[in-house]
């Protein structure tokens, strides 16, 4: 199949007419964000100081300076697209510098752990049956917590691992019926841990963590809560201050208050957007505690005010992307100028059009304030086959 000729490949009209619109509003949008083109489509970023860490569809993770906008590091070891990563630092229990692993998942079905100050490659383990999707380390737990497209959340005690070893499993849940998309949760101060899963069915689930005293530990996850407040796929849920907030390709954010005091209120109504949520960031749950949330659906960043839950304000919307939005991540950006060390928030996107893009968090509050050229739809065009084209189309229809 690798040498099929798609030449004669028939194209719908509306394919072609959005290929075309989107060709136009790339052209259109070529300098807003200062987008920095990337060599494949970013599937998972994370901002640690001024770096964003991707891993892409190219098979390889790699660490780039935002304000210079420099490759600093490139992994290559994947043999498929690196679909999820974490970091976490070592806790040297001997008094030894502690490490900052990179951790990546893979399509591979792999997942590998990397030293980032010698960028050599510690550990790599068969970790699912399909896709790893996505990650979570519980750094004082010594826990990495897996998803995949197998249907499984895997446990993982990181010691073999950090000793050159492949990871050894500790535990696993097997009740979702579906791709498990997103993951996250809080380490408890007993030495347990709350986790929540989302998969592509539209279900989210609380577990509490608890282990055993063997070696290395066996994790149990105990259902706690079930929500079946979505109608398809989770595709970002954040937790955190007792709220769980939730993306899905419904076109709705949820957000459900889960303390004690809180929960037995009527949940706020959803946020709703005309297309499908790729990604959220809850800015209430981040270090600015600002009550600010930030979506992306389809190629539109918008901006909304959650000080009040009931009514949420948007306060801005504007074309960011010229495809898809994927994922959005808040950069603290560092500056120093005679020894004054400047700490200003920005945002960071990435999607299908293979670009990072930063805005000033300052900026984007304000409606209108990023303002692309007008993008004029292409001029649809009757279309006709060719005598040609026609013979072929009626053989194709005979032949069936």
């Amino acid at each position: 199949m690798s040498n099929v000729d798609t030449s004669k490949f028939l194209i719908s009209e509306s394919e072609l007419i959005i290929g075309q619109a989107r060709k136009h509003k790339a052209e259109e949008l070529k300098t807003i964000g200062e987008p920095l083109q990337l060599s494949g489509k970013a599937l998972a970023i994370e901002v640690v100081g001024n770096s964003v860490w991707i891993g892409d569809n190219t098979t390889a993770a790699r660490k780039i300076d935002l304000e210079s906008r420099h490759t600093l590091q490139i992994y290559r070891g994947h043999r498929g697209p690196v679909s999820a990563l974490a970091l976490f630092k070592t806790v040297p229990s001997d008094g030894s510098e502690p490490r900052q692993i990179l951790i990546t998942g893979s399509w591979d079905q792999t997942i590998k752990f990397w030293d980032t100050n010698t960028k050599e490659i510690i550990s790599s383990t068969d970790a699912h049956s399909d896709f790893v999707k996505s990650l979570l380390v519980f750094p004082k737990l010594n826990l990495l917590v897996s998803g995949s497209s197998d249907k499984l959340v895997r446990f993982w005690d990181l010691t073999s691992a950090l000793n050159g070893e492949p990871l050894q499993s500790s535990g696993s849940i097997s009740s979702h019926t579906r791709p498990v998309e997103c993951l996250d949760g809080l380490e408890l101060g007993n030495g347990n841990a709350e986790l929540y899963t989302a998969d592509t069915m539209g279900f989210a689930f609380l577990w509490a963590l608890s282990r055993d005293n063997s070696s290395p530990p066996r994790w149990r996850g105990t259902l706690k809560t079930e929500f079946k407040y979505h109608r398809t796929n989770i595709s970002d849920l954040h937790y955190g201050n007792g709220q769980l907030w939730t993306a899905s390709l419904d076109e709705t954010v949820h957000i459900r208050n889960l303390s004690p005091a809180l929960e037995k209120q009527k949940p706020p109504p959803p946020i709703t957007h005309p297309v499908g949520v790729r990604c959220i960031l809850p800015l209430p749950l981040s270090v600015l505690a600002e009550p600010y949330l930030i979506t992306g659906a389809g190629d539109v960043l918008r901006v909304y005010d959650t000080s009040s839950l009931t009514e949420p304000e948007l306060l801005n919307e504007f074309d960011a992307h010229w495809h898809d939005i994927t994922d959005i991540r808040l950069w603290l950006r560092k500056s120093q100028n005679d020894g004054i060390v400047k700490v200003e928030p920005w945002i960071i996107s990435t999607g299908i059009d293979s670009t990072i893009r930063r805005w000033r968090l300052q900026d984007i509050l304000v409606r209108n304030s990023v303002k692309p050229k007008a993008v004029h739809p292409p001029v649809k065009s009757e279309f006709k086959m060719t005598a040609e084209e026609e013979e072929e189309l009626a053989e194709l229809l005979d032949s069936d």
